[in-house]
């Protein structure tokens, strides 16, 4: 392994990919710690010193920006703008026909499809700066911190904060761009994975100082245990043999050949549970706008989901968490496998599975083979994004568990692809790459 990754840098290319790489990470990271104008750093710092952290929806996007939304840097709201805008419009696809002609027209309507993630993006940007800024000022964004984030409540400073932080999500989608351009592998999935594994060294220490060298261990061997079951069944996958028939063009005699559709065990990735988690923000939120005022009691169903929904050690938080995660796993996969769009180009191009006649019922096997391999799929994300929710209940160790949930999704997930990417332009080169 070790010579495998010598023969990489010997590599002019893949050596100047990987620095390149490299330094947009660094560049990436550093900016993090960049605090925008008018934000008081030294408070946000003791605050954070003193424990308190935003919850729900906020700790997910804090995960996503390596811990610079709390501190409300440049790169406060990191990549989650454009992850919003991508699954937007790949959703607006199955609504707006025009969206699915472009898709289909191939590299040309494909890059349309992308300038328009690029403007939704910029206008995400624009409004979660906005939300942030307000969150900051009212104090919501850290509760029970009394030091004043952004001391000048002026409306130029607040325009500039806004402006600075959408400035920096545009140019977080650049670097990522950039990345998948002239470096190796996908440029915003590598910004995701470093933002979270920068927090890996920070929780772990948290849980040593917190609940000492035993509970630190049990920690390592759940995460190695975590870390080999995701291996495993993100490369798995379920194989439809495919046979082309033999035609005649002129002279020459094409088809023949044999291959399979690689239908994946989880095909719906991180989405569900990143679309599980948002969803359970918003019981939560309705409930905050909905507080007694004046000595007014509290209205039971306010009270219900103050007390079971709010937070993650509840047993029907989990439960409504577990049954979110099944449900969107099924609804992405519906919408991004068409097993009629499938069983078309195969008919188109003289492909049948064997045994099964082309056209509609071909579309019927797929459909019935991927509504099975779903459910060990959907399963098995709702059991790896529990694994935080147990661990608060265990060792009270939620807000600094680092393996589970969509933190080891991501990073296994992005490291096999980087590591897939690397090893192909290897063998390329050398015959021999990273994995024998």
């Amino acid at each position: 392994m070790l010579s495998a990754f010598g023969r990489a840098f010997r590599t002019p290319d893949l050596r100047r990919k990987l620095l390149f790489t490299l330094g947009i990470i660094t560049i990436f990271r550093l900016g993090a710690f960049i605090p925008s104008p008018g934000v008081n750093y030294q408070n946000v710092q003791q605050c954070l010193h003193n424990g308190q952290t935003a919850g729900g929806l906020y700790q997910l996007v804090n995960l996503f920006s390596g811990g610079a939304l709390l501190q409300v840097s440049i790169f406060a709201l990191g990549i989650m703008p454009y992850i919003t805008a991508s699954i937007i419009v790949q959703l607006l696809r199955v609504v707006i026909p025009r969206f699915q002609e472009l898709y289909d027209e191939g590299a040309s309507g494909q890059s349309k499809l992308t300038q328009y993630t690029r403007y939704l993006t910029i206008a995400l940007g624009l409004l979660n700066a906005t939300t942030l800024v307000s969150l900051a000022r009212s104090g919501q964004l850290l509760p029970g911190c009394q030091l004043p984030i952004i001391p000048d409540s002026s409306i130029i400073t607040t325009i500039l904060i806004i402006i600075t932080l959408t400035a920096g999500t545009g140019l977080i989608m650049w670097m990522g761009e950039l990345v998948t351009e002239k470096g190796v592998g996908n440029g915003m999935s590598l910004l995701i994975f470093t933002s979270i594994a920068a927090q890996f060294p920070t929780s772990l220490g948290a849980i040593w100082t917190a609940q000492g060298p035993g509970t630190f261990f049990i920690v390592l061997a759940v995460g190695l245990l975590t870390v080999a079951l995701v291996v495993f069944v993100e490369q798995s996958q379920r194989r439809i043999p495919v046979q082309y028939a033999k035609r005649m063009i002129g002279r020459r005699t094409v088809g023949g050949t044999s291959t399979y559709i690689p239908i994946k065990v989880n095909m719906a990735g991180v989405i569900p549970v990143i679309f599980a988690s948002s969803m359970l923000y918003i019981p939560g939120l309705i409930a905050q706008f909905n507080q007694p005022r004046n000595g007014e009691p509290m209205q039971p169903w306010v009270e219900w989901i103050n007390n079971n929904l709010t937070r993650g050690d509840h047993p029907p938080y989990m439960v409504v968490y577990f049954l979110l995660i099944v449900f969107f796993t099924y609804f992405y996969v519906a919408i991004t496998f068409n097993p009629e769009e499938v069983s078309d180009n195969m008919k188109k191009y003289g492909g049948f599975i064997p045994g099964i006649r082309a056209g509609r019922p071909t579309a019927d096997y797929l459909q019935y083979v991927l509504s099975r391999i779903t459910l060990p799929g959907a399963l098995y994300l709702g059991f790896v994004a529990l694994i935080p929710l147990v661990a608060l209940v265990l060792i009270n160790a939620n807000q600094n568990f680092p393996f589970g949930g969509t933190s080891i999704l991501i990073m296994v997930g992005v490291g096999l692809e980087t590591v897939k990417q690397i090893d192909a332009q290897l063998q390329q080169r050398h015959y021999e790459g990273l994995l024998r």
